[in-house]
């Protein structure tokens, strides 16, 4: 059978210059700094970026994205030492198929209608192995180490009008929400010691995931209504479980079934510490949470009706949002602590639930259960709402 190729659906080539010193010139009194271009392609389908020679770069540019075209006569024109190096780098993809893995995850990408800067976002930035107590994760340390390194940070409000101009509005009365939600906030001390009750854990899924209402828009499609909004009514957002310490529930992984109410097991990892550790890339505060709960998107349902839509991926995440502070106002009406973080290991949830990354992605991972009896890890909370003065750290 004689090979057919064409390129990957999802990918963006980005140029990149790099600053290298040049001794040679250096020694002949020239500009010791010398700028070299490259050229690093970003494929939604691979887990490495790969960079380009010229050759190769010209020779991707060339291939077809939809029809396969034979094999021979394109190496014929553009090198068959190129085309060998595209076709193992999983750029390019062959039928019969060269890296079978990377052509199963493009051909699943394009039945999904991903946009492709967003496929290539989502990509990209999942993580693997992250520690945030290492120091791998990118942040640049404490609020002090940042001023010392990029100044002062903008300021904490804007004004666009000098005070007079500015008309007063009233304050709202005092009531059960304006209480509720001053006594939101993020916890980054739960207590290491005490399980989540049965109840607990049940009426703040039911709250934030759970099914509160149907309506059948036309015959098979069903629009489900929720504590949150979501775009387009698809509640493409799906709540998946590390119980660590419930009462009644046995340690384990767990998916949420949102019309049922009920939890469906998934399995039970030989370390839960070391893969909740993990879920939130190494943030001690975090992992300590009696639940920990991966916000995971169902792409395939969400671009069912915006496919290859530039907003698609940046209304899942919105809608993140609303359900991460629904759970946090459930958590406080129980006087539980809650947290969520995007500092997440994507991959370390994919693998633990058997997610397909380009159809099934976790957005970001909550949890909640009782707090410490002392603050040991600062939480912002200027009105001690929650934290009595005094109460821990600074």
């Amino acid at each position: 059978m004689s090979l057919r190729i064409r390129r990957c659906r999802h990918l963006l080539i980005e140029p990149r210059e790099r600053v290298a010193l040049d001794l040679a010139a250096l020694l002949n009194g020239g500009d010791s700094l010398v700028a070299e271009q490259a050229w690093i392609a970003l494929a939604a389908h691979l887990d490495e970026e790969v960079e380009l020679d010229p050759a190769e770069l010209a020779a991707l540019g060339a291939a077809p994205l939809q029809a396969w075209t034979d094999g021979t006569a394109f190496s014929a024109t553009h090198g068959e030492g190129v085309v060998e190096r595209l076709l193992d780098s999983g750029l390019l993809l062959s039928e019969p198929p060269r890296r079978e893995e990377a052509n199963r995850r493009d051909t699943e990408l394009r039945e999904l209608h991903w946009w492709t800067p967003a496929a290539v976002t989502h990509a990209r930035s999942r993580w693997s192995g992250v520690d945030a107590e290492r120091g791998d994760n990118g942040a640049p340390g404490s609020v002090e180490a940042m001023i010392e390194r990029f100044g002062a940070p903008p300021p904490e409000l804007v004004s666009l009008r000098e005070p007079a101009q500015r008309t007063p509005l009233p304050m709202p009365s005092a009531s059960a929400l304006s209480d509720l939600l001053s006594r939101r906030m993020s916890c980054r001390n739960f207590d290491a010691a005490t399980a989540l009750g049965l109840d607990d854990l049940g009426g703040i899924l039911h709250r934030v995931f759970g099914v509160q209402g149907r309506h059948e828009l036309a015959p098979g499609a069903v629009a489900l209504k929720k504590g949150s909004p979501s775009g387009g009514g698809l509640h493409p957002l799906e709540a998946y479980l590390l119980v660590q310490r419930v009462d009644g529930i046995a340690p384990g992984l767990y998916h949420y079934h949102a019309g049922d109410h009920a939890l469906e097991p998934m399995g039970r990892p030989d370390d839960g510490a070391a893969l909740a550790s993990a879920f939130v890339a190494g943030q001690p505060w975090f992992a300590d949470a009696p639940v920990l709960v991966a916000i995971c998107a169902r792409f395939w349902r969400h671009q069912w009706k915006y496919r290859n839509h530039p907003k698609a991926y940046r209304v899942l995440h919105l809608e993140a949002g609303h359900f991460s502070q629904t759970l946090f106002l459930a958590a406080a009406e129980r006087d539980l602590g809650a947290f969520i973080t995007a500092a997440i290991n994507e991959h370390a949830v994919e693998q633990a639930f058997g997610l397909s990354p380009g159809a099934d992605g976790p957005l970001a991972v909550c949890g909640f259960g009782a707090r410490a009896a002392r603050m040991e890890t600062f939480e912002l909370d200027p009105n001690h709402r929650v934290w009595p003065e005094g109460s821990g750290a600074a």
